[in-house]
């Protein structure tokens, strides 16, 4: 009995928790273009959007806030680690949202004009690739602050990403998609990455791009 209790004692200090948070609102989220590797900054409605996940997330402890390089998931972090007076956001650079190449800057209607699907986009990073850069984030971030609960802003295509990986493509459905300041709950234990909350939001006709469920690849 003793050695079970001992065993759950240790687990638990292992685990880490990461509340992942999606970056506020940019113009090219508003206009719907997609975004990638392309530094865009957030307007006044994405640094409302990042107050307002801060207050969601005030009556939960907080060791730590890391982020994205890019603008947009870096201020978004400054907001929220000024709100729950955390110190400086550590900037992880394999955080950053998937490289989107060639489809960088056009709008959904675009994209399937010049890439219809099934049409290679030159310099779109796999989906594959995305979860080993950011797995083996995380899992260094688990190692480096095991039993810690930690806060990451990053992007849409990276959380849908993690959300397939841990759910085995069950999640996002149809008809969910992953807003703007939404906090996705997961846990790193037994070096794995598992989902505890998605904090899913129905998808508006013509919500497009990152966020929307396709497969790996």
């Amino acid at each position: 009995m003793f050695a079970d209790a001992h065993r759950d004692v240790e687990d638990e200090s292992a685990t880490t928790t990461f509340c992942i948070v999606r970056h506020g609102q940019t113009d090219w989220n508003l206009y719907q273009r997609i975004q990638g590797s392309t530094d865009i900054p957030l307007n006044a409605t994405g640094r409302a959007e990042a107050a307002a996940a801060a207050k969601r997330l005030q009556s939960r402890r907080w060791d730590a806030i890391v982020s994205s390089p890019l603008a947009r998931a870096a201020e978004s972090a400054r907001i929220i680690a000024a709100e729950l007076g955390l110190n400086d956001p550590q900037i992880v650079p394999a955080l950053t949202e998937r490289h989107h190449g060639a489809i960088e800057g056009l709008t959904f209607a675009e994209r399937q004009h010049r890439f219809p699907d099934g049409m290679a986009v030159p310099g779109l990073e796999t989906r594959r690739d995305v979860v080993d850069r950011v797995l083996a984030a995380l899992s260094s971030l688990a190692i480096g602050r095991a039993g810690q609960c930690v806060l990451v802003l990053s992007h849409g295509g990276i959380i849908g990403t993690l959300l397939r990986h841990a759910t085995a493509g069950e999640r996002p459905r149809h008809g969910e998609s992953i807003a703007n300041g939404s906090v996705h709950d997961f846990r790193w234990e037994n070096d794995q990455l598992l989902l505890t909350h998605f904090d899913a939001t129905p998808r508006t006709p013509d919500d497009r791009g990152d966020t929307a469920a396709s497969p790996v690849r």
